[in-house]
């Protein structure tokens, strides 16, 4: 049988051929993919109606507070709304409008700064130091804040509010325009919520169910109405209601079901704030920085700066060689560089400087635990104590480490605040009282070897301490030396914070020195309380005191300020007596910041670097960072 033979029509016709099978699967597969580009277009348009409709906006003016908001009224008492310049705005925002009305304005960049100490977590409630505290200022919000100028409370999230005769019902009415950053409402639901997930046992939130035990109930009247009701009358309920910050239920509520990983994460952090984290699922320790970007969604006036951002740098040398090459935007300085670098022209060319005391200045303490195991130490006889602190040369302290920039803390109370009893003055030191008290407490050298030893054993201890403070570290050096003059061995035991805060939370230590941040009035319960010496309190050092207990229980009790006062007085003489810490000094603040920051002020509260709203700005020209 003969073959047919391919001629060249025949290959014209086969080139022909696949060139239109080839057209028509281009065309099949165009036809696919525009089908498909018209399938999301369609989704996002639908996503994006649903949350324009979600989106509510309203006209009515946030009021300022009146002196019946401070839990202080006779009678029911709405706050009054007062004029301003944008009526859709809260009154929290008044300072931060005003930044935008100067002439070298800009929103954008980045502001950069540094931290000294590596965080556990970023989650709220399972947090517990000041650097998780900032970042998640700007990222959870609650109903009031204080005006920094006249410290009266002012609506953020609570348009108005009242309080009943009897001072225990706070209502709040809550704005209907606010969002959290997924896009959610923020509603009465969220804020009787956050209540809920905070007093419930099996969440890591012993520290804030302290504060929170006062309050009774939390109920949604309505979508945009919650009323707070306290048991008894307490003189901070006002601040503790509308000071809660806010959690999202939709995000939160599910971890009722499973406690355990939220109580080990490290950012499930979601909020109604001027900024978000970009991925609550990438965050961990390890990272070395903290960045936050701008909420796009914020209710709120737009924030200033695109992004904030946090490096981790442990060590004082390095964070100040970052700041030299503009690497982060502010810079702490220690006071033996203070004046050193006050007078370098690099850094002064590039620097604003500030010097200042704070208001509600923080204080520095050596806390003395009295039981560890459920064992007495030798710190709790109140002798000892006594004695540790008739031997912590404190002006010496405040001279040799921090130059005189500084001033003795005489207990818990600023010595500017009304709480201080301006007849107690700090213990002096006294080599030879604390000698005759620590022989009235057992102890005396009986083997001659320069240490004071009592059944044996001898008078020494370790003394736990950051070990990325360089003032720290001399400080606890020049303690050894002035306690070795006593017969008192202290050996000095430099610790990273998440270590720190393990041994904290486990009382699992002998003596430990750190800060506590102040308020306005303080209030001591958390600290020394008896009630707090359970896992999750911070009377870590297991101070009782029945006398103590009575009169804190009191004061808070107490809503007339003439009436607390004398209560706190006497609270401060009995801690003067007791020294369950070793109050050591508050510290000025020595700070350089970058010029580029504009806005800088001064306020009741101290300086406005770090405020929320945020008020300083980075001028067009100046700016270093794009988003």
């Amino acid at each position: 049988m003969m073959q047919k033979r391919f001629t060249a029509s025949d290959l014209i016709l086969y080139l022909i051929l696949i060139t239109l099978v080839a057209l028509l699967i281009n065309l099949m597969y165009q036809v696919d993919r525009q089908w498909d580009e018209l399938k999301t277009i369609q989704t996002t348009l639908a996503n994006q109606t649903k949350e324009l409709k979600a989106w509510r906006s309203t006209a009515a003016s946030v009021p300022m507070t009146s002196p019946a908001q401070t839990g202080m009224a006779s009678n029911t008492t709405m706050a009054t709304a007062p004029s301003h310049k944008n009526d859709s705005l809260a009154p929290a925002f008044h300072r931060a409008l005003a930044a935008t009305q100067k002439p070298d304005y800009a929103q954008g960049d980045w502001q950069v700064d540094a931290f000294g100490q590596e965080l556990k977590t970023l989650t709220p409630l399972v947090s517990s130091d000041a650097y998780a505290s900032e970042i998640q200022s700007y990222i959870l919000e609650s109903l009031v804040n204080r005006d920094p100028d006249t410290l009266e409370w002012q609506g953020l999230i609570a348009k108005s509010w009242t309080v009943s005769p009897d001072g225990l019902t706070f209502t709040f009415n809550l704005r209907d325009d606010v969002h959290f950053s997924d896009g959610v409402p923020l509603t009465a639901e969220d804020v009787a919520f956050t209540f809920a997930f905070i007093m419930t046992e099996d969440i890591a939130a012993a520290r804030d169910r302290s504060y929170l035990e006062k309050i009774a109930t939390v109920k949604a009247l309505d979508k945009y109405t919650v009323e707070f009701v306290f048991k008894e009358p307490y003189f901070e309920a006002f601040a503790l209601a509308g000071g809660l910050s806010i959690l999202p239920k939709h995000i939160y509520e599910p971890y009722l079901k499973k406690p355990l990983e939220f109580n080990e994460s490290k950012a499930i952090l979601v909020g109604s704030g001027p900024y978000k984290l970009p991925d609550n699922t990438q965050w961990s320790p390890d990272k070395g920085t903290v960045e936050l970007v701008r909420n796009e969604r914020y209710w709120g006036l737009a924030p200033n700066y695109d992004r904030l951002m946090w490096r981790i740098i442990k060590n004082d040398s390095a964070r100040l060689t970052t700041f030299r090459n503009g690497e982060v935007d502010s810079y702490g300085a220690r006071p033996k560089e203070y004046q050193t670098l006050k007078a370098d022209p690099q850094i002064m060319a590039k620097s604003q400087n500030f010097e200042y005391m704070p208001p509600v200045a923080g204080y520095s303490y050596i806390a003395w635990n009295e039981s560890i195991n459920g064992k007495p130490t030798l710190f709790a006889d109140k002798r000892v104590r006594q004695a540790m602190t008739l031997i912590t040369d404190r002006e010496r302290i405040i001279k040799d480490v921090f130059l005189g920039y500084g001033e003795i803390a005489v207990s818990p109370f600023s010595p500017t605040s009304k709480q201080h009893n301006p007849t107690i003055d700090p213990w002096p030191y006294n080599l030879t009282q604390a000698q005759v008290l620590l022989k009235e407490a057992g102890f005396k050298d009986s083997n001659k070897d320069g240490v004071l030893d009592k059944n044996g054993k001898p008078l020494e201890f370790k003394l736990v301490y950051s070990d990325s403070n360089e003032d720290t570290k001399r400080m606890v050096l020049l303690l050894k030396d002035l306690y070795a003059k006593a017969g008192v061995r202290l050996i000095p035991s430099p610790q990273e914070w998440p270590v720190m805060q393990e041994a904290l939370n486990k009382r699992n230590f002998e003596a430990i020195t750190l800060g506590w941040t102040s308020g306005i009035e303080t209030d001591i319960y958390q600290m020394f309380h008896g009630s707090q010496t359970k896992t999750g309190g911070d009377n870590f050092i297991n101070y009782q005191s029945a006398a103590l207990d009575k009169l804190i229980d009191q004061a808070r009790a107490t809503v007339d300020e003439t009436k607390r006062i004398p209560l706190w007085q006497e609270a401060e003489a009995i801690l003067h007596e007791d020294q369950p810490y070793t109050f050591l000094f508050r510290r000025k603040s020595l700070l350089f910041i970058d010029k580029r920051i504009q806005n800088l002020q001064m306020t009741k509260l101290g300086l406005n670097a770090g405020s929320i709203p945020v008020e300083t700005y980075v001028p067009k020209p100046m700016q270093r960072y794009s988003q």
